[in-house]
Formats: structure tokens, C-alpha cells, sequence
């Protein structure tokens, strides 16, 4: 019966000292999410040229008032562009260029670029993260034949890579933003 006592107290003292255990593990750091309200695109022609600026502006984030969508001009057929993602939180002054974060975690974001409507461009992306997988805040575009459709650009937070695109890369859509586009 002593030996019954004797290993009650070990095992109750057992799981008393785990169960108090001092856990010395820093909290992990969370960066809080600042809003993202304008993303502008601006595409340079190879060769020179004026340059065609995309941009979607929400100064209100999610608010009741919509994006205000601009694209400053048609594309060219058969010109390659390089071009640049620009992320800006306005809501505070000066406004915060965003898109510096999202390029120091570059591991953690992956730009996508994806097309609707018959739009027949091809792009490439031209930075990467520290793992060469890629990021996209500068990627290059190659507008195909004559045609008009949607160019979409979409921010993934944490996405699986490697992927093969948008559709098994998983994540949180940070911002997306739908450009129409004509090819002349």
C-alpha cells in the first residue's frame, strides 16, 4: 500500500511540474495588416515610349464608396513591357509604400497575373524570393495580337511555393485588382 501512496505522489507531482511548466518561448510577432488602397501598375515599353499606368484607388478600403479603375492608354501588339507593382497605403500621411514589405517578405507574398475575356498578352516575372521562387512586384509583359479582355493582378499572403499558378498556390488573397485592357 506504501508503494501505491509513494507512486500516486510521484505521478500527481509528475504531471503538476509539466503541467506548470515555464514556457520562456517568445510570442510570435505578428505584423498587423495596414490597408492596402491604391495599387498602380505602370508598364514601360521596351525601346522606349509612353508608358501605360493601371491603377485601382480605395482610399475608403472597404468602405461603401467603390475602387476608382484607371488605364491610361491601350497596349501595343507585339511589344514587350517592363513592368512595375506599386502598393500604397493612403490612409496615412505621407502614405506608406507597402509594396517595400511585401518585397522584404518576399518568401511570404507571390504576385499572380491573370487574364479573362480572350486577352491574348504573356508575362514573365522578374524578381524572385530568397528560394528563386517567384515574387512579381516587377515582371515583364508581352502584349500578343489584337484582342481586349481583364488583366488581373493578385497579391497572395503566405502562398505554397513552389506552385503552378494561382489556382494551387493557396494563401490569402492580400489585394486584387481587375484592369480592363484592349491590345491594338
Amino acid at each position: 500500500m506504501k508503494n501505491v501512496k509513494f507512486l500516486s505522489t510521484i505521478i500527481f507531482a509528475a504531471v503538476l511540474f509539466v503541467s506548470c511548466s515555464n514556457d520562456d518561448d517568445a510570442p510570435e510577432q505578428v505584423n498587423e495588416e495596414e490597408p492596402l488602397t491604391t495599387l498602380t501598375v505602370t508598364l514601360e515599353p521596351n525601346g522606349g515610349g509612353t508608358p501605360i499606368i493601371m491603377q485601382t484607388r480605395d482610399l475608403d478600403d472597404d468602405g461603401p464608396e467603390p475602387p476608382v479603375v484607371t488605364v491610361s492608354g491601350n497596349l501595343s501588339a507585339g511589344v514587350t513591357y517592363n513592368g512595375t507593382v506599386v502598393i500604397l497605403n493612403e490612409t496615412v500621411s505621407p502614405p506608406e509604400v507597402v509594396t517595400d514589405e511585401v518585397e522584404a517578405e518576399a518568401e511570404d507574398h507571390q504576385f499572380f497575373y491573370t487574364t479573362a475575356g480572350g486577352l491574348d498578352i504573356s508575362t514573365t516575372y522578374s524578381n524572385f524570393d530568397g528560394d528563386e521562387n517567384p515574387l512579381g512586384t516587377k515582371f515583364t509583359l508581352t502584349a500578343g495580337a489584337a484582342s481586349s479582355g481583364v488583366l488581373n493582378f493578385t497579391l497572395r499572403h503566405l502562398p505554397t511555393k513552389p506552385n503552378t499558378g494561382l489556382d494551387d498556390a493557396g494563401g490569402n488573397t492580400d489585394i486584387a485588382a481587375p484592369f480592363n485592357v484592349t491590345i491594338e
